[in-house]
């Protein structure tokens, strides 16, 4: 796959493959000041009988990526460039998949719970009760809500 040409997604040639290293093709381009920049092949589909790699990415997003330097390439900041998930630390847990008390996958109801707050479950049960205390079966309708705004 050395030496084949990289065309972008908007059929833009970036210029050649020049190594693989890994999960990440190493792409070289530029006439005069040469760079190198690591593209990672999940981006990239390869035509061999054409010796063309077409990545689903733009030439400017190529650009902006993190250069190799001194032949290393710096996966971390490759991965958060492109957004892949590798880039990401993994979210806070406390053993067995139990999240940490402000985790954002805890619904409301757990937090207020877990916070000494009435929940809104437990405001709408206490407010049920009372009417059924006070002989009130039904809750009252909203003559806004049902279109009729007289009250018979």
């Amino acid at each position: 796959m050395e030496g084949f040409e990289v065309v972008t997604s908007e059929e833009d040639k970036l210029g050649q493959v020049v190594g693989i290293e890994g999960d990440y093709l190493i792409v070289e381009h530029g006439t005069l000041r040469k760079t190198r920049h690591a593209i990672p092949k999940i981006f990239a589909h390869i035509d061999e009988g054409e010796e063309i790699v077409c990545v689903t990415v733009s030439k400017e997003i190529i650009e902006s990526s993190p250069k190799i330097e001194n032949g290393s390439i710096d996966r971390q900041a490759v991965a958060e460039h492109y957004g892949l998930a590798s880039a990401a630390d993994a979210p806070g847990t406390e053993g067995y998949g139990e999240t940490v008390p402000d985790d954002p996958g805890r619904s409301a109801e757990e937090q207020e719970a877990r916070a000494g707050v009435r929940t809104a479950t437990e405001e709408r049960i206490e407010i049920r009760e009372r009417m059924e205390q006070s002989g009130e079966a039904e809750l009252p309708s909203s003559p806004g809500l049902l279109g009729d705004r007289t009250k018979s």
